[in-house]
């Protein structure tokens, strides 16, 4: 990996920032002040104090972070979901003609965005983490290698929570990445950003710091009921002794240990000395525990905008709505975080001659696609209006095409059809020949 040298403003930021004890240091140095401002110098949100707001303890008790989050079975799913749809939808580069666009396969960004950024990933792995770093951080970055003429030759992911995102005393953007406990300074020409959601426009706050207690609480109940049925599912038990006991510590671990857990269900215990067991009856709020964690469910759905019957709860999914929902999804949740990737790989990897010919755009078509019969019909009125080609509707169905002699790639319209100032022009037009045979006569 090729590392630039930075300015020299950058590195006295840095040098202050690192090593004389940040930014709490530098704001208390009067020439420093100045470069620390909030827009003036954004910053991830796990850094210093702001990592115990966002992250840490919640009020369940769990502690949240990217990490554990995908310890629970929804968050990990949404995450999949998004990530590998965005990921296996076809990125092509595009040049814009006169007449529209054609596909720039000649490009070397082509290859990179489409086949292979770099040569340890294909487009898949490296658009696949992409996105699970902004749906578990808000942020996504990637290193660009450039050669000697300025060209993109690679993209490397770069891990979230080790970048560090700053700006000069220019105010110039400059990046802060650790590795193997050095620092290095990128110039934004040597960074792909993609940022989520954030208050600043700079710097993408991480979805899961947002909603940290609807995630602590899944977390929570999930411990819960495996600590229940670790129990057997049943509930605590109390033990009597009709006199006193020198050491009730000991009976409770020999009970535990010979009695407690799933795999010493239904042994026969044998109560010697008078003692009796009674049962706790569990109340009714900790027997619905599992309508609790369904809802948990739902509400990780909501913060991801996934329909729940993507991650398989298909308690509300119907026949008639689940094909609705796929569409809104693709529309609503899909849509965005498409536009958010192709506007950063337009504006980081494109130089600016390019920009204005040159775009990186996905195809959703696949996604839209509707039943068989719907399908069917939509190609039967595109082709009777003319604005498809049997070869069109074929290549869309992923078919040979049909030679060009047979009409392939004929477009065609109904003959009843005519132009809105030509309607009448026909009789029109016959009325007069007739009424010239008539005098004639």
């Amino acid at each position: 990996m090729r590392w630039e040298s930075p300015s020299v403003a950058a590195f006295i930021v840095f040098f202050y920032t690192r090593f004389l004890g940040g930014e709490t240091l530098c704001m208390k140095i009067p020439i420093l002040s100045s470069l620390f401002k909030d827009r003036g110098s954004p910053r991830n949100s796990f850094w210093q104090n702001a990592y115990a707001f966002f992250f840490g303890p919640t009020p369940s008790g769990k502690t949240v972070n990217e990490r554990t989050a995908m310890a629970t079975s929804a968050v990990y799913a949404c995450v999949r979901v998004l990530s590998e749809t965005i990921a296996s939808l076809p990125l092509h580069l595009y040049r814009r003609t006169g007449e529209g666009k054609e596909r720039a396969v000649n490009h070397n960004l082509y290859h990179l965005l489409h086949d292979e950024p770099n040569p340890e990933m294909t487009s898949f792995v490296f658009r696949e983490t992409l996105m699970g770093h902004l749906l578990l951080w808000g942020n996504a970055y990637a290193q660009i290698i450039r050669n000697g003429r300025g060209q993109v030759v690679a993209l490397y992911p770069l891990l979230p929570d080790r970048m560090e995102v700053g700006r000069t005393e220019k105010g110039e953007l400059f990046y802060c990445y650790q590795k193997d406990g050095r620092d290095y300074l990128l110039r934004p020409d040597e960074v792909l950003h993609v940022p989520g959601l954030s208050f600043d426009g700079l710097v993408g706050y991480s979805p899961i710091a947002m909603a940290k207690n609807a995630i602590g609480m899944a977390l929570a109940t999930e411990e819960y009921g495996s600590r229940l049925f670790a129990n057997d599912a049943r509930p605590s038990v109390v033990l009597e002794h009709p006199g006193i006991l020198k050491d009730p510590a000991k009976i409770r671990e020999s009970w535990n240990k010979i009695y407690r857990g799933s795999e010493n269900a239904h042994k026969v215990a044998v109560l010697e000395e008078g003692m009796q067991v009674k049962t706790l009856s569990m109340p009714p709020e900790q027997a619905q525990f599992l309508e609790t964690r369904k809802f948990q469910i739902e509400e990780i759905c909501r913060i991801f905008r996934v329909p729940p019957h993507l991650v398989a709860n298909l308690e509300r999914a119907t026949f008639s709505n689940i094909e609705h929902q796929s569409i809104s999804f693709v529309v609503h949740t899909i849509r965005p975080w498409l536009v958010r990737l192709e506007q950063a790989f337009n504006k980081s990897l494109f130089t600016g001659r390019e920009k204005g010919e040159l775009f990186a755009s996905f195809v959703v078509d696949g996604l839209l696609r509707g039943d068989y019969e719907s399908r069917m019909k939509g190609y039967a009125i595109g082709i009777q209006n003319g604005f498809m080609s049997p070869n069109d509707v074929r290549s869309l169905e992923n078919l040979n095409p049909i030679p060009e002699e047979e009409g392939g790639s004929t477009y065609m319209v109904n003959g009843n059809m005519l132009k809105l100032k030509d309607v009448g022009a026909y009789i029109k037009e016959r009325g007069e020949k007739d009424q010239e045979v008539l005098e004639l006569g």
